[in-house]
């Protein structure tokens, strides 16, 4: 699987959706004679609501709910759907009936209107959705208007005393008055709990820098690395820092802002790991812990730090979709691919989280995030590449080998079985080549794969119980073993499958 490393940018923001035209207000209630003497005069005439409130596609619709369900009548749009015409809602409450023979369903938009389905939907029988507010009947006028002032009159009275009182007790803070409730702490005064994303972030964030590079044609740009030791080493990719390897600059950056030049210790190209060291580097460095990746399981949760787009201190969490995951990926600079048996998790990374740690949900570091699969036109056909949930971190099981090697010898040390296979992208295994790079023989003589009796057109299929599909997925998984490691080989030959023990040999540096 390639992989690439550009960005993508922003979509346009979605159109605003049309706007409905409201419809003529409904007629106002007759006006309500007082009632006679055999009335109950202390029940007020219940109101007459002229405004609806928020149903959704019932009522007067608000920004989210037209952008939700879209606008009535408008095709595959909303309520309205394919089946009705754009009608205008009804700011009376209850809505009015639609039109067309009373109480018979049937409303707006044609038999299948958002108040309709097909003549026997919610406008059937009275008081439904279909129904308009009918006020009760008048009753005849008498005595008891003097009554019902002199109530009115005493409730007024007993409104403004419990309003008073109500100011009172809520200016006293008093909370028997008061229905609201003040948060005891708030924001940074708050405890996070140990596993928590926050918690987590917090802690590794100070250990956490953004890497800047530049070449010495002034070309280059932003990744990530984490504190490796107390000595100052930081450990990121290979194609973070590769424009600055031969006389460029490098600095670092911390979240407090203080910023630190640094010098490349080594790099490894074939398994895109590098180390830096900073000048003056400061004493109360504080190490990331370092993980176990083989431990790791599909579904375990991840956090990612980085700066995306140069947005530094960027936190994003995810899980852990696969792993072993075969990526091969350049560095930009038009040398050869790196392979990695990769941790694939769908936490956002993007251009600038390069290099930067992969956590587990108890902050130790399970891998480096190197790359992302993007779809081919850059997601939105910007050319750019982006976060499409596919990214891929370095086991830091792998990664430590190498940045410890780094740091000793400057030079890489890589694993290998001494025979040039495929680099094509096949299902079949992975196919030892008739002849190697410049016309050499393609298996070693006296090599670990001459030993084990491997030849040329010989076609490996398992590396111990890992599954091999091509020839990069040979290589990134012999580059998560060390020189020495013993492994059993699966192979065919004229169509019969064997098995070999082979013991991996040494390559120093990236020639």
């Amino acid at each position: 699987m390639s992989t690439e490393n550009e960005g993508t940018a922003v979509p346009p923001a979605p159109s605003a959706p049309p706007t409905r035209t409201d419809a003529p207000a409904a007629p106002a209630p007759q006006e309500r004679p007082a009632p006679d003497q055999g009335s109950n005069p202390t029940t007020p005439p219940p109101p007459v609501p002229t405004t609806a409130p928020d149903h959704g596609p019932y009522g007067t619709p608000t920004q989210d709910a037209t952008a939700a369900h879209g606008t009535p009548g408008t095709p595959g749009a909303g309520h309205g759907g394919p089946h009705g015409s754009p009608s205008a809602p009804d700011h009376s409450w209850p809505p009015p009936p639609p039109p067309g023979t009373p109480a018979q369903g049937g409303g707006p938009g044609g038999p299948f209107g958002p108040y309709g389905d097909g003549g026997s939907g919610h406008g059937q029988g009275g008081g439904g959705w279909g129904s308009s507010y009918q006020p009760p009947e008048p009753k005849k006028k008498g005595s008891g208007g003097r009554l019902l002032a002199a109530i009115a009159a005493a409730a007024l009275l007993a409104g403004g005393l419990g309003g008073g009182l109500g100011y009172t007790l809520a200016k006293n803070n008093d909370d028997s008055g008061s229905t609201t409730v003040s948060a005891s702490t708030s924001g940074g005064n708050v405890k996070r709990d140990p596993g928590t994303v926050a918690a987590v972030a917090s802690k590794a964030l100070p250990s956490t820098v953004t890497i800047e590079a530049e070449g010495r044609s002034g070309e280059g740009g932003t990744g990530t690395g984490f504190v490796f030791d107390t000595q100052g080493h930081i450990v990121t990719n290979n194609h973070v820092v590769a424009e600055a390897v031969d006389g460029g600059k490098v600095s670092a950056t911390f979240p407090d802002g203080k910023k630190y030049e640094a010098k490349v210790v080594g790099h490894a190209q074939g398994y895109d790991v590098a180390v830096i060291k900073l000048a003056d580097a400061p004493s109360n460095l504080k190490p990331l812990p370092l993980g176990n990746s083989d431990e790791v399981v599909v579904g375990d949760s991840t956090i990612a730090i980085g700066a995306p787009f140069g947005l530094s201190n960027t936190v994003t969490t995810g899980i852990i979709s696969a792993k072993n995951r075969p990526v091969a990926s350049s560095d930009g600079t038009g040398s050869q691919a790196s392979y990695m048996s990769a941790l694939q998790t769908d936490a956002s990374i993007n251009p600038g989280n390069s290099g930067g740690p992969l956590l587990d949900a108890q902050g130790n570091v399970i891998g480096i995030n190197s790359a992302i699969q993007s779809t081919s036109n850059g997601g939105f056909g910007t050319g750019q590449a982006g976060s499409i949930g596919l990214g891929f971190a370095i086991p830091i099981n792998q990664a430590k080998y190498v940045a410890q090697e780094l740091i000793k010898n400057g030079k890489p040390v890589y694993a290998k079985i001494g025979a040039s296979v495929s680099l094509e992208d096949t299902s079949g295994g992975a196919k030892i080549t008739d002849q190697g790079v410049g016309g050499s023989e393609a298996v070693d003589p006296g090599g670990p794969a001459d030993k084990a009796g491997l030849e040329p057109g010989d076609v490996i299929t398992k590396l111990d119980d890992r599954v091999i599909d091509s020839g990069p997925t040979l290589i990134g998984e012999i580059w998560t073993h060390k020189p020495g490691d013993e492994v059993t080989l699966t192979y065919k030959r004229d169509g019969k499958e064997h098995t070999t023990e082979l013991t991996l040999g040494a390559r120093v540096g990236d020639s």
